[in-house]
């Protein structure tokens, strides 16, 4: 809220405060608001996908993309006050965070830097490198990342705290990490294989429709056919169901799909996806201003001239 001398200097003061409750607001204004509150909370609730992801992080930067699409409400419009206290949140959490966050930025910058010390991820196949990675180079470039970083910034705590992680595991386990570059074709991680065993399970989980996949370890991608002789057979099966069954039942998926979809947009490109919603929130409460309007005598309207 602004300050009583501030409204004075405002004609316009009226617009900072909620639309009468007694009249019945627009469901798709009310929609695109459940939406840009959906985005926020989202943002606070980022996930985190170790060690490279980090989704407090991940959030602020939303967060911020967030309060830029913001910044295009429309003060002039009285339907935008809902928006325009989100906008004062987000401000709020913005700026508190604002040492905090600076402080994860760093410290995830000092774990890039540790992962280009390790080579790591592994170049592609077929890349050839420009000269040999051997252990006793690795173990070079760690020792000094360790003994030349320095932590920055008003807050710290992050920076240190790696920084301890990283003199400790690597006085504790730095031999044992560098076999990797010593005997060839052994890889640096096991994500490979992880994500081969995580497709299988999710492709049991699909043909199935169970969520444990323990029971389906040995014959689970072929499930499906355990049902028909051939391939004929199978085709025959699908084609039963009605064509108006399959239609109905595919635009309720798609409607299940919405929430997901848009979540994806956002945390593809944030600050468009938040500028859309108050784009077309700004336009259709204009409009309904417009159609809600009362009709003013012709004599009333020249005299407000």
């Amino acid at each position: 809220m602004t300050s009583p001398k501030c409204l004075k200097t405002r004609p316009w003061k009226a617009i900072f405060f909620p639309p009468d409750p007694g009249i019945p607001r627009d469901p798709l204004l009310i929609w695109i608001e459940t939406k840009v509150r959906q985005a926020i909370r989202d943002s606070v609730n980022h996930r985190s996908r170790k060690p490279f992801a980090w989704g407090g992080l991940s959030g602020y930067e939303q967060l911020k993309a967030i309060a830029q699409g913001l910044d295009q409400i429309q003060e002039t419009n009285p339907e935008s006050h809902y928006l325009r206290l989100l906008q004062t949140r987000v401000a709020k959490v913005l700026a508190r965070n604002k040492n905090a966050a600076d402080d994860m930025d760093r410290a995830h910058q000092i774990l890039s830097q540790i992962s280009a010390c390790f080579h790591y991820p592994p170049p592609k196949p077929g890349l050839q490198l420009d000269q040999k990675i051997d252990s006793q180079k690795v173990s070079q470039e760690i020792t000094a990342l360790i003994q030349e970083t320095k932590p920055v910034g008003k807050i710290t705590r992050a920076q240190i705290r790696l920084l301890r992680a990283l003199k400790k595991r690597w006085e504790l386990f730095g031999e044992e990490l560098l076999f990797c570059y010593e005997v060839p074709g052994l890889p640096q991680d096991n994500l490979k294989l992880e994500s081969l065993f995580g497709r299988m399970r999710c492709h049991q989980r699909r043909i199935s429709g169970r969520k444990s996949t323990r029971e389906l370890q040995d014959f689970g991608q072929v499930q499906l056919f355990f049902t028909a002789s051939s391939h004929q057979e199978l085709l025959e099966q699908i084609q039963v169901i009605p064509h108006e069954a399959y239609l109905f039942h595919r635009s309720r998926l798609a409607e299940a799909e919405l929430p997901r979809q848009f979540i994806q947009r956002l945390h593809h490109d944030p600050a468009a996806t938040i500028s859309t919603l108050v784009h077309f929130h700004d336009v259709h409460s204009q409009n309904s201003l417009v159609l809600q309007a009362p009709a003013i005598p012709r004599e009333q309207a020249l005299h407000t001239l």
